[in-house]
């Protein structure tokens, strides 16, 4: 903005409304896998190690049909579907294929806020082409992808990032969901909860017991009755449940860190048991860590023991972790200071932070406050 220059709300006026896009690959990585090799195509496809400790990385939908998903081991994955097919990450293609969707969006818009390889956020209210409709700027982003990469893209518009998320999630695989202004609170409402993010199968566990499962029922608790319930986190489900989301699209965001936890369904206590889960662990975070080309000089491990008291041990480097091996050696020895574990414990968490500047990857929207951490829930 130049010198002297005033922004309409420094005018008395209504900022204008947003035209924000949240474009979302489809079956990403196992998409390039089945368009690389002609072999795989029309069949179920599972990126990531096919070993008794190996773990789904993606899945095609032809995959999915049977219920296999990402974070799933793969043994698991292969007793859902006999005939799954498994391949090995090639993250160099997913980099490439990543880079020239982002060129095609800054085409279009330097307001891109990328998520991970395979999502971000653009914010087209002002855009390069000079095109008023953000719906049209969908599908020519669509069209140029499926044109230049061979891979279909789904995607979502509307006026703020928490709805165009919602939308392109609405009509998978390669399809499109437009929410206009004025109609995001309704949309919202028909919803099930476990849709809005940062609602995970806890959160819904515990929301079912408060009489909330839809969008509607959410809307009808008032804030302070939110902030009883979840804390901090009830600005945010108030704000959600109204179709309302004022974060801007933020083109040089810095990711602070990459992790995941694990939450028990039965406390665990036995160290053989627990270093098990923490290799279980290391090879999902690793993953996100490639995915996301991060590299950060602490490991910190999380313990939440059964009465709910939170514990955090950091290690951190002078120089940045090496690979997988160095990350899950420093996360073993963090551990095995803490072993005998004075009470069994119901979470299990492994982060890697301090990254180097430029670092990016995906977020795990609405779970709180600042996002920015990337902690996401491994199942």
């Amino acid at each position: 903005m130049s010198e002297g220059e005033t922004t309409p709300e420094d005018r008395g006026e209504a900022p204008p409304t947003r035209k924000i896009i949240h474009v979302d690959m489809d079956a990403f990585f196992a998409s390039v896998e089945q368009r690389d090799n002609p072999e795989l195509r029309g069949k179920p496809v599972a990126v990531g190690g096919a070993s008794g400790r190996g773990v789904v990385a993606a899945a095609s939908y032809e995959a999915r049909k049977f219920g296999v998903k990402s974070a799933m081991p793969s043994v698991t994955a292969k007793r859902l579907c006999p005939d799954l097919i498994f391949v090995k990450s090639r993250f160099d293609a997913y980099r490439e294929a990543s880079d020239q969707i982002r060129a095609i969006f800054r085409h279009h818009t330097d307001l891109v806020e990328p998520l991970s390889l395979d999502e971000a956020y653009l914010d087209v209210t002002v855009n390069k082409l000079g095109i008023a409709s953000a719906t049209q700027i969908a599908q020519m982003i669509r069209q140029e992808i499926r044109a230049k990469t061979r891979l279909t893209a789904s995607a979502g518009v509307s006026y703020n990032k928490f709805l165009a998320k919602l939308a392109s999630d609405q009509n998978k695989p390669d399809g499109m969901c437009v929410i206009r202004p004025g109609e995001g609170a309704a949309f919202v409402q028909t919803l099930p909860i476990r849709r809005f993010h940062g609602v995970g199968p806890r959160g819904e566990e515990k929301m079912a017991r408060l009489g909330i499962a839809t969008g509607a029922d959410l809307a009808a608790k008032d804030a302070a009755w939110l902030a009883q319930h979840f804390g901090s986190f009830g600005d945010y489900l108030y704000g959600a449940a109204r179709g309302i989301d004022d974060r801007p699209v933020r083109a040089n965001r810095i990711r602070k860190s990459v992790g995941g936890e694990r939450t028990f369904s039965v406390d665990r206590h036995e160290a053989e048991e627990l270093r098990t889960t923490l290799d279980d662990i290391v090879e999902i975070v690793w993953e996100r860590i490639e995915r996301a080309q991060a590299r950060g000089r602490t490991v910190t491990l999380k313990l939440k023991y059964n009465d709910f008291q939170l514990m955090t041990r950091a290690r951190s480097l002078p120089r940045s972790v090496a690979d997988k091996a160095e990350f899950a050696a420093i996360g073993h020895a963090i551990l095995d200071e803490l072993l005998p574990l004075p009470r069994p414990i119901r979470l299990m968490g492994l982060t890697l932070s301090n990254l180097e500047r430029g670092a990016s990857g995906e977020e795990d929207e609405g779970r709180s406050n600042d996002a920015s951490d990337g902690q996401l829930a491994l199942f």
